[in-house]
This record gives structure tokens, C-alpha cells and sequence, in this order.
């Protein structure tokens, strides 16, 4: 029996960005792709999610002291 590891408490929302989302974000953020930190295509949500190697990750953290946290993973 394998378990959904999206829905657990401790893993933050993952989504796969858009062509169109990544110009506008890289563009109002003034950002270079080259500088995103890195996310290994063997780590378990990645796979969960069916993301690809050059993909770019919008993750959500959610925390009671920091409010809504979003960042940005280049998948590798």
C-alpha cells in the first residue's frame, strides 16, 4: 500500500510553473534561473508531482510564525 505524500502535514504545496508564470515571475522578481536553488528529480515529490529535469517549482510553506512563504526550486 503506497501513501500520498502530498497530503502530509509536513510537505509544503508543489506546483509545476507555466512558460507564461515563469517570465512574469522571473520578470517581476528581476531573477536569473541559473541562481534557483536546486531540486534532485529522485526527490519523492518531484516524482509524485511528475516533474521534469529544467522544470521550476513554485513551493507554498505555510508557517505560524512566518505567514504564507513561497520559493522557487529549478528541478535536476
Amino acid at each position: 500500500m503506497s501513501k500520498d505524500i502530498l497530503i502530509h502535514e509536513l510537505v509544503p504545496s508543489h506546483a509545476i510553473l507555466s512558460k507564461p508564470e515563469i517570465e512574469k515571475i522571473f520578470k517581476d522578481l528581476d531573477f536569473e534561473i541559473e541562481h534557483l536553488p536546486r531540486i534532485k528529480t529522485t526527490d519523492p515529490v518531484v516524482k509524485s508531482i511528475d516533474a521534469k529535469k529544467g522544470d521550476i517549482l513554485e513551493i507554498t510553506r505555510d508557517s505560524p510564525t512566518a505567514g504564507t512563504f513561497v520559493t522557487y526550486r529549478l528541478v535536476d
